[in-house]
């Protein structure tokens, strides 16, 4: 299994935003000596929660700073940007890197970052699927053209022009069963970030398989991102753990709001309807909000570093990850507890997920029908 991390860089308390920066930026200067694999930031705007307007210029900092280590997004909101720019940050970021990148699409569901950018939010499903169609061709082909709907594009070329095919590596992040869906016959990887129960999970990732294959299209193993935290003293983790993801999740919601039904009636947000209503009965009732906490708390991993290997064991037999991707400093962690985490991490979990055979990729569960992919 390959492993990452994110720079998560949400704002808690009083601290300042360089210091956030700081204690982040810290732990990757580590990583690749560590031996993690990769490097994932995120694409967020006009508040204290993830605090990374320009994912690609971040990476590109991390590229200069690093040698070997792979440069992921989870991942770039299209319907916030302009595809032809996002093809030339891309380019750009590949060149730099030479050739070390693998790239997350989303499409958001913040309404604040949809009305920062001015744009609808009951557009944002088809502006996805139109940028991501736009961005492909502009980095496969040495020139380009685009007659859309939202996008009316002349002839032009991305330069310089990337050195690997980075459109051969594109991932997307689903929450929705219809989204898994479109992005299976798009040819897109799954990048799952930890929502749902992870049997659930396990279950949309096995139907994105069954829908790639029947569009004749090779699926790819799945990239997961979850909270992780390890401590030597297990009532310690569980204390920590529990305080932090607690104010991880509030963070989630002071930013999306789900709770005040504003995404009611919104084309293509219908599934976070449903869950705006849940957080709507959770924040009125302290107890269910506790349950929904702990709920939370169950899909991430917080322990000594084997009860988090455990859990990540665990993770693994629901959905068969390929790449996983830790977040170290979430919910405001303190920094001694964030360094003291993540060099535990690193020496007694990362070794045991890149080298243990109970850790690796099974193939076999991407044969089901490849043998006619191409005929």
């Amino acid at each position: 299994m390959k492993v990452g991390m994110t720079l998560q860089l949400t704002s808690f308390g009083s601290k300042p935003d360089w210091e956030t920066y700081e204690d982040e930026l810290r732990l990757m200067e580590r990583a690749e000596d560590l031996g993690f694999d990769s490097v994932w930031c995120l694409d967020h705007h006009f508040t204290g929660y993830v605090m990374s307007p320009d994912p690609t210029q971040l990476l590109s900092y991390v590229a200069g700073r690093t040698k070997k280590i792979q440069l992921g997004t989870a991942v770039i909101v299209l319907p916030w940007h302009d595809p032809v720019e996002v093809a030339e940050k891309i380019a750009l970021l590949d060149v730099v890197s030479n050739g070390r990148t693998i790239f997350g699409f989303g499409r958001g569901a913040a309404s604040v970052e949809y009305d920062g950018f001015r744009v609808k939010m009951d557009e944002a499903r088809e502006r996805f699927i139109e940028s991501a169609m736009i961005i492909r061709q502009a980095l496969a082909n040495p020139s380009f053209s685009w007659d859309g709907k939202h996008f009316k594009i002349p002839e032009i070329q991305i330069r310089p022009r990337p050195v690997s095919h980075p459109e051969d590596r594109f991932y997307a992040s689903a929450v929705s069963p219809e989204s898994v869906e479109i992005f299976a016959k798009m040819g897109f990887g799954v990048l799952i970030i930890a929502q749902r129960s992870w049997e659930d999970t396990g279950k949309d990732y096995n139907r994105y398989v069954e829908i790639a294959l029947a569009n004749n299209i090779r699926p790819r193993p799945p990239i997961g991102l979850l909270n992780i935290f390890c401590a030597e003293d297990s009532s310690e983790a569980d204390e920590l753990g529990h305080k932090h993801m607690e104010a991880m999740w509030n963070s989630v919601e002071n930013h999306y709001r789900f709770s005040d039904g504003h995404l009611k009636g919104v084309k293509g947000y219908e599934f976070y309807e449903k869950i705006g209503r849940t957080y709507s009965k959770l924040q009125a009732d302290p107890e269910q909000k506790s349950k929904a906490v702990d709920f939370y708390r169950s899909l991430h991993a917080a322990g000594t570093p084997a009860q988090v290997l455990e859990k990540l064991r665990h993770i693994h037999q629901s959905v068969p990850l390929e790449h996983v991707i830790a977040t170290f400093a979430f919910g405001g962690l303190p920094r001694p507890k964030l360094d003291r985490s993540f060099q535990l991490f690193a020496e007694q979990v990362l070794p045991v997920l890149k080298n243990d055979p109970a850790f690796e990729f099974r193939r076999e569960i991407l044969s089901r029908g490849e043998a006619h992919i191409g005929k």
